[in-house]
């Protein structure tokens, strides 16, 4: 089984910074993408940003020039900072990750539990 465990989530005034990380564990083979989505309530999931293999990396326009998202293959941690926070990032972020177990194996989606970030002063 996989396990994806997210951390770094908490309460930050607006302007402030925060970064997430997040861990895969069990037996993986290996990783495609990787990524940060996240929901506020009421709201439908929305990505945030989305990192490839080769450090390919893709965010959504709200986020643009205030997040930077990274990873490291050798941990298969995949991490998001977050600058100029604003009380619309609000939200429970969850990562996710592309995760198969066996060359031959198809690439699967797995998510983390999910972590709360609250921008508010």
């Amino acid at each position: 089984q996989v396990q994806l465990m997210e951390s770094g989530g908490g309460l930050v005034q607006p302007g402030g910074s925060l970064t997430l990380s997040c861990a895969a564990s069990g037996s993986i083979f290996s990783i495609n993408a990787m990524g940060w989505y996240r929901q506020a309530p009421g709201k439908q999931r929305e990505l945030v940003a989305t990192i490839t293999k080769s450090g390919d990396s893709n965010y959504a326009d709200s986020v643009k020039g205030r997040f930077t998202i990274s990873r490291d293959n050798a941990k298969n941690t995949v991490s998001l900072f977050m600058n100029g926070l604003r009380p619309g990032d609000t939200a429970a972020y969850y990562c996710n990750a592309g995760i198969r177990f066996r060359l031959t194996d198809r690439f699967n989606e797995y998510w983390g539990q999910g972590t709360q970030v609250t921008v508010s002063s």
